[in-house]
């Protein structure tokens, strides 16, 4: 099998982002964002579903984590949108459910190529650390915006930090099902030929 690999970076006037990804890993990372709960979930992220990732971001956090998140994962979305390359074989559906203690989130995935996102929940504490909550939906949004995803999550529980991290491992879990290869299959999965 072709190595699954990508490193995508981006600079503006509000942040420089390096990120490098190994879809068929095992789980490392190296993550230095400036936020530390963002950190801990990118962390938790690559450890979930098994990923091999190295972030890192120079953002204007004077200003507030904002640009910073949304930028990460812009450039993450891009770095499993080249590193899947034309999905020749992969499981494309994938749909996890994940507990936290009292929070749970489901996340169902189809790396279509189509970008769609929907999000049902709401975080019950306004934020985590230095990380505005509703910061989260922000991330899966931007990343199913350009990793061509479509995306439905849901969260529930009344603590926010494990509502946030019960949503990050599930997204994980779903992603490394929905992009695992089947052996059984030698082409795109659509009807279409290509994704």
């Amino acid at each position: 099998m072709t190595e699954r690999t990508a490193t995508v970076s981006r600079e503006t006037a509000e942040t420089d982002v390096e990120v490098t990804l190994a879809i068929d890993g095992d789980g490392e990372s190296d993550v230095d964002t400036g936020i530390g709960f963002f950190d801990h979930m990118l962390a938790a992220f690559a450890k979930h579903g098994l990923f091999d990732l190295s972030v890192r971001c120079d953002g204007d956090l004077h200003v507030d984590e904002h640009h910073s998140v949304e930028d990460v994962a812009i450039v993450l979305g891009e770095a499993f949108e080249a590193a899947l390359g034309d999905k020749r074989g992969i499981v494309r559906y994938a749909d996890r459910r994940v507990p936290l203690d009292e929070a749970v989130a489901s996340v169902v995935v189809d790396v279509s190529g189509r970008p769609y996102f929907a999000f049902e929940g709401t975080f019950s504490q306004e934020s985590v650390g230095d990380f505005t909550s509703h910061m989260a939906e922000h991330f899966a949004q931007s990343l199913a915006t350009n990793a061509g995803l479509t995306l439905h999550c849901e969260v529930d529980g009344d603590n926010a930090h494990h509502e946030i991290e019960a949503l990050f491992k599930s997204l994980a879990r779903a992603l490394d099902d929905a992009t695992r290869v089947d052996e059984r299959r030698s082409d795109t999965p659509s009807t279409k030929g290509e994704l």
